[in-house]
Protein backbone atom coordinates (compact mmCIF):
# COMPACT_ATOMS: atom_id res chain seq x y z
CA UNK A 1 0.00 0.00 0.00
CA UNK A 2 1.31 3.45 -0.82
CA UNK A 3 0.15 7.02 -0.88
CA UNK A 4 1.16 10.12 -2.79
CA UNK A 5 2.33 13.14 -0.88
CA UNK A 6 1.11 16.69 -1.40
CA UNK A 7 -2.39 17.71 -2.33
CA UNK A 8 -3.01 14.67 -4.53
CA UNK A 9 -5.75 12.28 -3.42
CA UNK A 10 -4.81 9.21 -1.42
CA UNK A 11 -3.98 6.30 -3.72
CA UNK A 12 -4.22 2.81 -2.27
CA UNK A 13 -2.68 -0.19 -3.93
CA UNK A 14 -4.00 -3.51 -2.73
CA UNK A 15 -2.56 -6.81 -3.80
CA UNK A 16 -4.64 -9.28 -5.76
CA UNK A 17 -4.57 -11.80 -2.90
CA UNK A 18 -6.00 -9.28 -0.45
CA UNK A 19 -8.86 -8.44 -2.82
CA UNK A 20 -9.66 -12.13 -3.25
CA UNK A 21 -9.68 -12.62 0.52
CA UNK A 22 -11.94 -9.62 1.09
CA UNK A 23 -14.33 -10.79 -1.64
CA UNK A 24 -14.58 -14.31 -0.21
CA UNK A 25 -15.34 -13.09 3.30
CA UNK A 26 -17.86 -10.58 1.98
CA UNK A 27 -19.67 -13.35 0.10
CA UNK A 28 -19.58 -15.59 3.19
CA UNK A 29 -21.06 -12.77 5.25
CA UNK A 30 -23.84 -12.10 2.73
CA UNK A 31 -24.76 -15.80 2.51
CA UNK A 32 -24.77 -16.01 6.30
CA UNK A 33 -27.08 -12.98 6.56
CA UNK A 34 -29.48 -14.51 4.03
CA UNK A 35 -29.55 -17.78 5.96
CA UNK A 36 -30.33 -15.89 9.17
CA UNK A 37 -33.31 -14.27 7.46
CA UNK A 38 -34.52 -17.60 6.04
CA UNK A 39 -34.31 -19.42 9.38
CA UNK A 40 -36.22 -16.70 11.22
CA UNK A 41 -38.87 -16.27 8.52
CA UNK A 42 -39.48 -20.02 8.28
CA UNK A 43 -39.50 -20.29 12.08
CA UNK A 44 -42.04 -17.50 12.32
CA UNK A 45 -44.34 -19.13 9.78
CA UNK A 46 -44.07 -22.48 11.56
CA UNK A 47 -45.21 -20.85 14.81
CA UNK A 48 -48.65 -20.18 13.28
CA UNK A 49 -49.62 -23.81 13.84
CA UNK A 50 -49.26 -25.75 17.09
CA UNK A 51 -48.27 -28.88 15.18
CA UNK A 52 -45.18 -27.18 13.69
CA UNK A 53 -44.06 -25.21 16.76
CA UNK A 54 -41.20 -27.61 17.49
CA UNK A 55 -39.87 -27.26 13.94
CA UNK A 56 -40.19 -23.47 14.28
CA UNK A 57 -38.19 -23.59 17.49
CA UNK A 58 -35.41 -25.48 15.69
CA UNK A 59 -35.41 -22.85 12.93
CA UNK A 60 -35.01 -20.11 15.54
CA UNK A 61 -32.15 -22.06 17.09
CA UNK A 62 -30.44 -22.37 13.69
CA UNK A 63 -30.94 -18.65 13.09
CA UNK A 64 -29.34 -17.92 16.44
CA UNK A 65 -26.35 -20.11 15.57
CA UNK A 66 -26.02 -18.21 12.28
CA UNK A 67 -26.03 -14.95 14.25
CA UNK A 68 -23.11 -16.31 16.28
CA UNK A 69 -21.24 -17.02 13.04
CA UNK A 70 -21.31 -13.34 12.02
CA UNK A 71 -18.55 -12.21 14.40
CA UNK A 72 -16.63 -15.44 13.71
CA UNK A 73 -16.58 -14.59 9.98
CA UNK A 74 -15.43 -11.03 10.73
CA UNK A 75 -12.71 -12.26 13.11
CA UNK A 76 -11.50 -14.85 10.59
CA UNK A 77 -11.32 -12.16 7.91
CA UNK A 78 -9.41 -9.83 10.22
CA UNK A 79 -6.89 -12.52 11.18
CA UNK A 80 -6.45 -13.65 7.57
CA UNK A 81 -5.75 -10.10 6.41
CA UNK A 82 -3.48 -9.53 9.39
CA UNK A 83 -1.34 -12.45 8.23
CA UNK A 84 -0.87 -10.56 4.97
CA UNK A 85 0.51 -7.64 6.99
CA UNK A 86 -1.97 -5.11 5.67
CA UNK A 87 -1.47 -1.67 7.11
CA UNK A 88 -5.15 -0.66 7.31
CA UNK A 89 -8.53 -2.29 7.20
CA UNK A 90 -11.46 -1.31 5.04
CA UNK A 91 -14.13 0.85 6.66
CA UNK A 92 -16.61 -1.84 5.68
CA UNK A 93 -16.93 -4.58 8.23
CA UNK A 94 -18.67 -7.47 6.51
Amino acid sequence: MSERSGSSPLVLRLGHEELVIRYRYEVASIVNDLLIAVWFIVGSVLFFSESTTTAGTWCFLLGSVELALRPAIRLSRHLHLRRLHTATESDQDF
